[in-house]
């Protein structure tokens, strides 16, 4: 016996191979009939045999096919092979009807068929399996990089480390001569002193020595540093009014190697008016950088909201003018009377001055505005025009409020490293070929 629905029976195939199914239980069969008739249902055919009885609820059955026709087929002697294959066909229905449901098993070759074909996949090309083959130390270019493998977490990191330097090495190329720069732009609010205080100490912290004067009444770049200025603090203002040596007012900033500070107070607002008299009032902070006994490698001024005598003062003291461009309209609009009054500061009273960088600020990609003004500051501007561009980040905003810049608050966020590669840019700028780590 078999446990598949079938038996054996060689009475009335003929054979030991040839099975019988349950189903050829009607009354006129017997086991012992060799002359028994073919089931009715067998020559059905198969649109009536295999369609199954649906009626509707309430209505009256159809009578059953196979009990309509038993009496209408005639007796006639069996054939074989007739039989075995009406058998087999019967056999196969049955099965699907009562045997318990088996998961199917598909060969190798239709599972490899079956699998769905990812398009971005990577394959191994045949020239890859043979440069492994060739050299075990062969990394194909579809592995991914370490960048791209790693969590954000631990890339974050790596950019913390990275831009806080724990070394001390010289990591950022050193001019070889002092570049001062001044930071101008009349319109408030577009990054000027943001933008001072965080190139001063990604230059400081990757090997530069780094001199900020803060030159706006306001003292912020002194708050962003965390220098005193309060009232009675020697200032920028002593140096103006009173030839006070910028050596006796600087301070280092804590925390900070090779980065010092000139702070701004209060009194440094009465310097509009009291330099009106002085004599050579547009070189008085000129005269005071030149006197200072120590080497620098960068001297950021953070210039006022205004183009005043401050302003002025700063424009003919520095090589090269910075401007920090807010990504909207009206910083557009106020930037050419700036140009206006640095080509005039440079015919008249500093012709080596010369609009060396601009740099975006406050760049929100979510809207088409910010996309448009890059695009006519780098048409317009070309070249001077950093590929760094900062965005709008809160951690930038919240810095200062610990006395802290963004590039030691938080170092791993976008804003400290969108400011740590306009540092770096500005760095390779200032050299024609950049130094070594280690000079």
């Amino acid at each position: 016996m078999h446990d598949d629905g079938r038996y054996d029976d060689p009475r009335v195939t003929g054979s030991t191979s040839e099975p019988v199914s349950r189903e050829t239980d009607y009354p006129s069969w017997s086991p012992g009939a060799t002359g028994a008739s073919i089931h009715p249902a067998d020559t059905d055919p198969p649109a009536a045999r295999d369609e199954p009885a649906v009626h509707l609820a309430g209505s009256e059955a159809p009578e059953s096919t196979a009990g309509r026709r038993a009496s209408d087929v005639p007796s006639r002697p069996v054939n074989v092979a007739e039989v075995r294959h009406t058998l087999g066909r019967r056999n196969t229905a049955a099965a699907v009807r009562f045997e318990p449901a088996v998961p199917h098993q598909p060969t190798a070759a239709a599972a490899r068929d079956t699998v769905p074909v990812v398009p971005d996949a990577p394959v191994a090309s045949t020239e890859s399996l043979a440069a492994v083959a060739a050299d075990p130390t062969y990394v194909s270019r579809e592995t991914p990089t370490r960048e791209e493998d790693d969590p954000p977490l631990a890339m974050e990191a790596m950019r913390a480390v990275q831009i806080l330097n724990p070394s001390g090495e010289v990591t950022m190329p050193r001019p070889d001569r002092t570049r001062v720069m001044c930071v101008a732009n009349q319109k408030g609010g577009v990054g000027k002193t943001t933008t001072t205080v965080n190139l001063a100490v990604a230059l400081a912290l990757h090997g530069n020595r780094v001199l900020v004067v803060d030159l706006d009444p306001q003292g912020n770049a002194s708050t962003g540093l965390n220098v005193p200025h309060h009232t009675g603090i020697p200032d920028v203002y002593d140096c103006l009014i009173n030839s006070v040596p910028l050596s006796e007012v600087a301070q280092a900033v804590e925390g900070i190697p090779n980065l010092w500070c000139v702070p701004a107070t209060i009194d440094l607002a009465g310097a509009e008016i009291e330099l009106v008299s002085v004599v050579a009032r547009e070189s008085r902070l000129d005269r005071a950088i030149a006197a200072y006994p120590g080497q620098f490698d960068y001297v950021f001024i953070d210039c006022p909201p205004s183009l005043g005598l401050l302003t002025v003062n700063a424009l003919v003291a520095a090589q090269e003018v910075l401007i920090p461009i807010q990504c909207e309209y009206y910083a557009l609009e106020g930037l050419n009377q700036l140009i206006n009054n640095i080509n005039l500061v440079r015919q008249h009273l500093n012709p080596k001055l010369d609009v060396s960088t601009i740099l975006l600020t406050m760049y929100d990609r979510r809207t088409r505005l910010a996309d448009a003004v890059e695009q006519d500051v780098r048409n317009h501007f070309g070249d001077k025009v950093l590929q760094a561009v900062i965005p709008r980040n809160v951690r930038v905003s919240e810095a200062p409020s610990y006395g802290q810049s963004v590039m030691t608050y938080d170092p791993g966020s976008r804003g400290a490293t969108s400011y740590f590669e306009a540092a770096q840019e500005i760095a390779e700028r200032g050299v024609k070929e950049p130094v070594g780590r280690n000079a």
